[in-house]
């Protein structure tokens, strides 16, 4: 039976990035061959561990780990490895821990290192997200140089097998009880140098560029979400591949709504006498129309209305949200000298009927001060 991940690093499912790769660089200084030689046990652990490190600091990875456990990586119902996890491939993920005290750089291939991700941040409207919208961004990139087609050479003849390590692409180092083997610092693991470089992007094989990109946002988009285009990141160096370019879509503030996923909420002020006397509003919807709305009479500041069906699109879905109208009483202000008279006259036809909430007020008052004075 498969052993945990985590409890083969010593954590919890709860545990950051930082715990994951501190956790895997002690078990394997620990466990690792050229510390254990000949011990098989240690050997065994040693890739026991990098399996579960392999798994768990890939965030994609790792959330289908943790939704379906070793099954997620079972090929025809045999064997509980990660797919696509390689045994002869220890080097690439021992040096990604350790090349920093060997001086070694980032990832890298026979041919080349994977271009960087990017990221891009894009403000829609609350109207952008109800109907959806095409659009199209500008992102500066680094792109593969046309004239060398990314290889950084002047012609195919100027690219030489890389003196420092004989075309191999990796050096072997010693450190204390390790033996290292990483890649070439002088061809970044290429096996390839250049005698004559390209004048365009003076052998690097990348310009930087703008590109223009065309991006489909979806209708009920949730602010903060990500959208992944795959491979528009920056280009990779000497034929590797491009990384990939993330848009994280913030949703501007609207003059009118507010949002809570799929419903939308508006605050109405109404005037005091069609909140008295009952009558109809007009509310506007994020579609471009207006909806009739019957206020009762007597409604108070704070009564809700719900318009089923008038809020956000729900993302991948057929459904509808609601809108909420939430009515608030305004009290009139530079009143005129008859409004003053006629307000005047109302008020002294008022009772305990006209205004029960606040006749219900007055009275827990008087009650409470009531009860104050027996306690004296």
């Amino acid at each position: 039976m498969n052993q945990d991940y985590y409890q083969l690093l010593g954590l919890t499912n709860g545990a950051s990035k930082d715990d994951i790769k501190s956790a895997y660089r002690k078990l394997a200084m620990k466990y690792h061959p050229d510390r254990n030689p000949g011990d098989k046990d240690a050997e065994s652990k040693f890739k026991e561990i990098t399996e579960a490190y392999d798994v768990l600091k890939d965030p994609e990875k790792r959330a289908l780990y943790d939704q379906y456990g070793h099954a997620a990586f079972q090929q025809g119902g045999g064997g509980g490895r990660a797919r696509g996890f390689d045994f002869s491939g220890f080097t690439d993920i021992f040096d990604e821990m350790f090349g920093d005290i060997m001086g070694g750089g980032g990832r890298t291939t026979q041919h080349g290192r994977r271009g960087d991700d990017l990221q891009y941040s894009l403000e829609v409207t609350l109207e952008d997200v109800f109907a959806g919208k095409k659009t199209s961004i500008r992102v500066p990139n680094l792109v593969a140089c046309e004239p060398c087609q990314g290889s950084g050479a002047l012609s195919q003849e100027d690219i030489i097998s890389c003196p420092s390590c004989h075309g191999q692409g990796k050096m072997r180092a010693q450190q204390g009880f390790f033996t290292i083997e990483r890649a070439c610092p002088s061809c970044n693991g290429s096996g390839e140098a250049i005698k004559n470089a390209c004048p365009k992007c003076a052998g690097h094989g990348r310009v930087r560029k703008e590109k223009v990109l065309s991006l489909s946002i979806p209708a009920g988009i949730e602010d903060g979400i990500r959208i992944r285009l795959s491979g528009e990141g920056e280009a990779g160096t000497r034929g590797a591949p491009s990384g990939d370019l993330y848009v994280f879509i913030h949703i501007k503030p609207h003059r009118l709504f507010k949002r809570e996923h799929a419903d939308i909420y508006c605050r109405f002020p109404i005037p005091m006498t069609i909140a008295a006397l009952g009558g109809t509003i007009e509310a506007p919807t994020l579609e471009g129309t207006m909806v009739k709305v019957t206020i009762p009479a007597g409604s108070q500041s704070g009564t809700q209305f719900r318009l089923k069906g008038k809020g956000l699109p729900i993302m991948n879905s057929k459904g509808r949200g609601d809108l909420f109208v939430d009515i608030i009483v305004e009290v009139p202000t530079h009143l005129t000298k008859k409004q003053k008279e006629l307000l005047q006259n109302f008020d002294e036809e008022t009772s305990a009927k006209t205004h029960p909430e606040a006749d219900g007020f007055l009275k827990k008052v008087k009650d409470f001060f009531t009860d104050l004075g027996k306690s004296d």
